[in-house]
């Protein structure tokens, strides 16, 4: 088999990039061997506009949101699947000084902020003691629908090979890869913490940080918002489940689910939930966090046909279309990568 492009991986940012090389009339195979585990499959696809205890804007988050919105909306209406949900977070502040930080940056003038008519609107279905602030527009991001429905359309093209990609059977040359029987011009790495541990890329900063969530049955709650306080309750495509997460640690000792997460989760829904509720799954990921937080996109700079787009960590919905459509843009027309995420500024350390 010959064809451009060899993508590994089928999360979030193999899938953009096969749906814009597609575009291009670029030809591709996808190598993916659907480990429920991997983090596009864990995640609650939330894109939130704010971040940390500072409430400030999350980077790009203008051309992210509006970029975003887009792609989901005309990739779900190709693939007659609702794909992207606008909604509201309903922050509860867990202190007095969140409540203050909030509010001080509310005055500052933060378009994403909003204080509510009544703080007491929720107390039919939460225990909350300092109020709440509101975030919008934020989205969610239907991957436990989005990803399947590209999946299947891949199968049906004969564009996706179902099997765990092995290192080992690669061959690389300047101008094409080799992989058993198939031949590529170029080969792009888009399989999450696997690339960290992949010659070509394992020195590249990669933070690993492991989160666990739990799916949760809440059969009276309204899923028209996301609920955070300390951590994020928020709907899936499912009537009436929810995604309950996450925690994020940066040393941990295996990859599965533990019992100290679920003790924890399970008491913070006993003590601020109102309503009957019924946990129904655990499970636990490893994301492709960098240290300076900004993903890897781009070309090897020893080996032009091997690249990566990864380490897209908590922000992948948001970050991996519009990097998607930047690298296939390259591939294409070799229109230029942003600065800030090139792996052409590791280029010291690939290739010393």
């Amino acid at each position: 088999m010959n064809v451009d492009v060899l993508i590994i991986g089928q999360g979030i940012s193999g899938t953009c990039l096969s749906y814009f090389l597609e575009k291009e009339n670029i030809s591709f195979l996808v190598i993916d061997d659907a480990n429920n585990n991997a983090p596009s499959r864990v995640a609650a696809g939330i894109i939130n506009p704010v971040t940390g205890r500072r409430i400030v804007r999350t980077w790009m988050i203008e051309e992210l949101l509006e970029f975003s919105l887009q792609f989901y909306t005309k990739l779900g209406d190709e693939l007659n699947i609702k794909a992207i949900s606008q909604k509201q977070i309903i922050d509860f502040f867990p202190s007095p000084q969140m409540k203050l930080a909030f509010e001080d940056r509310f005055k500052e003038g933060e378009t994403y902020l909003q204080k509510p008519v009544d703080e007491n609107s929720f107390l039919h279905q939460f225990n909350y003691d300092f109020g709440y602030g509101m975030v919008s527009p934020s989205y969610s991001v239907h991957l436990q629908t989005l990803l399947p429905a590209w999946r299947n359309k891949l199968i049906n093209q004969d564009q996706l090979l179902e099997e765990t990609f092995d290192i080992t059977q690669l061959k690389i040359e300047q101008d094409a890869v080799y992989y058993k029987d198939i031949t590529a011009q170029k080969i792009i790495f888009c399989d999450g913490v696997q690339s960290y541990q992949n010659n070509f890329f394992n020195k590249l900063p990669f933070a690993p940080n492991k989160g666990e969530m739990l799916i949760v049955e809440i059969p009276e709650l309204s899923t028209d918002y996301f609920y955070k306080k300390g951590m994020v309750l928020a709907p899936l495509s499912e009537s009436g489940l929810f995604w309950l997460g996450s925690n994020y640690l940066w040393e941990f000792e295996h990859e599965n689910p533990t019992k100290e997460f679920y003790l924890q989760a399970e008491q913070l829904l006993q003590t601020w939930l109102k309503l009957p509720f019924k946990i129904l799954e655990h499970r636990a990921s490893v994301r492709p966090a960098t240290i300076e937080r900004r993903p890897f996109v781009g070309f090897h700079p020893k080996y032009s046909s091997i690249g990566i787009l990864n380490g897209m960590g908590t922000k992948g919905c948001s970050l991996a279309p519009y990097f998607a459509k930047q690298l296939s843009g390259n591939i294409c027309s070799n229109k230029p990568i942003l600065p800030e995420v090139n792996i052409s500024r590791f280029k010291k350390i690939l290739s010393p």
